[in-house]
């Protein structure tokens, strides 16, 4: 396993086996073939990446992109929540993700602010536009079906 790889796993490590976590693995996310857990991991990684490249937060970046989407329920059921999903979800990720463990204002922001510009409010930190970038082109990849053909190589194995 690259260096890399091991930085990102212990971005997550205290919090990928919370059980609130591991339920996201119970909802689909954009596609039916991919799970919320898969999407946020696939985010986290990505926004990771990006900000270790940049040399911002790529801690921060690993942690909220993990927890962006912790909605935990099936947008697709109107009755499962309140409001339109794509704008209402992020303030309750936040809610279940103050939960899951002690946020920092980065990360708060990340979580609330990952769907903007619906959210209109204008991200704060450089490492909410990163996830909010990688969100983008993660569903992107999502839509277009190609996550599972990337999820079988080696690159995305730490996934699995």
């Amino acid at each position: 396993m690259k260096e890399r790889e091991i930085l990102f796993l212990q971005s997550i490590e205290d919090i990928i086996d919370h059980p609130s976590i591991r339920q996201m693995s119970h909802f689909t996310q954009h596609v039916s073939s991919v799970t919320c857990l898969e999407h946020s991991l696939f985010v986290s990684y990505m926004s990771f990446c990006i900000c270790q490249f940049l040399k911002w937060d790529s801690r921060a970046a690993a942690r909220g992109g993990l927890l962006h989407d912790l909605f935990l329920y099936d947008s697709r059921v109107k009755e499962s929540h309140e409001g339109i999903h794509g704008f209402s979800h992020p303030k309750t990720a936040l809610k279940n993700a103050e939960k899951v463990c002690e946020l920092s204002q980065k990360e708060k922001d990340i979580i609330v602010k990952h769907m903007w510009p619906l959210t209109i409010r204008f991200p704060r930190y450089k490492e909410s536009y990163a996830v909010t970038v990688a969100d983008k082109i993660c569903a992107t990849i999502e839509f277009c079906h190609a996550y599972h053909l990337m999820r079988t190589t080696k690159k995305l194995a730490i996934y699995a």
